[in-house]
C-alpha cells in the first residue's frame, strides 16, 4: 500500500492534500484500480477486527444500529481515500439505491456487503467499491477479508482474482449446472417475493443445484470464477449488482435481465450466466 494511503487526511496539511488530490485525479484507470484495491483491503481489515462472536439484537432498531456501526467503520476508511482518488466523483449515499445515476463519475460502494452475515458470525461478507462513469461500471474491487481474496475487474482488461485471470464456466447444459439467487432486501414487495419463489421452483426443476443466500456479490464472483454457472435476482440495488456484473462480463459471461433483454440498473431483474447456459436460464426464468 502506498505511503499516501497509509496516512489519514487529518495528518496532511491542506496544501499537501490539494497536491495529492491533483496527482491522484490524473491516475490511469489501471493505476486507479490498484489504489482502490488498497483502500478496500484496508476497510476489510477494519471489519475483520470486529468479526467473531454472534452479535445479538432484540429489535429492528437495534439491528439497524449494529449494521450502521459496521458500515461506518468501513466508510471512515473508504470515503476519504476514494474521494482523494477521484475528487470530482459523486458518492452514492445509500447502498440500497437503484436506478440510473446522473452523468459523470460516481463511487458505488457497499462497505459491508453481507453485513447481517457479519453480525451472525457467518463468513459470507465482503467490501466492494465500483467506479461508475456515465452509468457504466469502469472498475470494481471485491475483497473478502476472511480469506484475503481480492477480485478485480477493469473494463476491457479482464477480471482477476489476486492477479490471476478469471473465466466463466464452459458448461453448456443447465441440467448439469450450479445456479444461485439472492434476496434483494428483507422488506421487498410481496409480488417480487412471490416471483422469486416461483423462479426458485423453476430452477429446481431445470438445474442440478440451486443455492439461495445473501449477498449477491459472492454468488457473482463465483460465476466469474467458473465455480457456478448462473445467478439471477429480481429487483436489487446498484451496489448489489454492479461489481458482479463487471466481473462476470470481463470473465466472458453474459449479463441480461431475466427475459434476456439488455440489463441496466433500472431493470426489474438480473441474470448473469456462462454463455453456454444463458439461453436455457432465460427460458427457465421466463416460464
Amino acid at each position: 500500500m502506498s505511503e499516501m494511503l497509509q496516512t489519514t487526511d487529518a495528518a496532511l496539511p491542506d496544501a499537501a492534500l490539494s497536491d495529492a488530490a491533483l496527482s491522484d485525479a490524473a491516475l490511469s484507470d489501471a493505476d486507479l484500480l490498484g489504489r482502490t484495491a488498497d483502500a478496500v483491503r484496508a476497510a476489510g481489515t477494519a471489519l475483520r477486527e470486529r468479526f467473531g462472536e454472534v452479535v445479538r439484537y432484540r429489535s429492528r432498531e437495534e439491528l439497524m444500529r449494529l449494521l450502521a456501526a459496521n458500515d461506518d467503520t468501513a466508510l471512515d476508511i473508504l470515503r476519504p481515500r476514494l474521494t482523494r482518488l477521484r475528487p470530482g466523483a459523486g458518492w452514492v449515499e445509500d447502498e440500497l439505491d437503484g436506478g440510473a445515476l446522473p452523468a459523470g463519475e460516481w463511487w458505488v460502494v457497499d462497505p459491508a456487503e453481507g453485513n447481517v452475515n457479519h453480525l451472525h458470525a457467518l463468513p459470507e461478507w465482503a467490501v466492494t467499491a465500483t467506479l461508475v462513469r456515465d452509468n457504466q461500471p469502469v472498475l470494481t474491487v471485491v475483497h473478502l477479508p476472511l480469506t484475503g481474496e481480492t477480485y478485480t475487474a477493469l473494463t476491457g482488461a479482464g477480471a482477476h482474482l489476486d492477479g490471476r485471470p478469471l473465466h466463466v464456466s464452459s458448461t453448456a447444459d443447465l441440467g448439469l449446472g450450479i445456479v444461485a439467487t439472492s434476496q434483494a432486501r428483507p422488506d421487498e414487495d410481496e409480488k417480487v417475493v412471490r416471483r422469486v419463489g416461483s423462479s426458485i421452483t423453476a430452477m429446481l426443476l431445470d438445474a442440478l443445484v440451486v443455492r439461495t443466500a445473501v449477498p449477491a456479490t459472492l454468488h457473482l464472483v463465483n460465476v466469474a470464477a467458473g465455480r457456478m454457472d448462473a445467478f439471477w435476482q429480481f429487483a436489487g440495488a446498484r451496489a448489489d449488482l454492479l461489481p458482479g456484473a463487471l466481473l462476470v462480463t470481463e470473465a466472458g459471461g453474459r449479463i441480461s435481465d431475466a427475459q434476456g433483454r439488455p440489463w441496466t440498473p433500472q431493470s426489474e431483474s438480473f441474470l448473469a450466466a456462462a454463455p453456454g447456459v444463458h439461453a436455457q436460464a432465460v427460458t427457465t426464468l421466463s416460464r
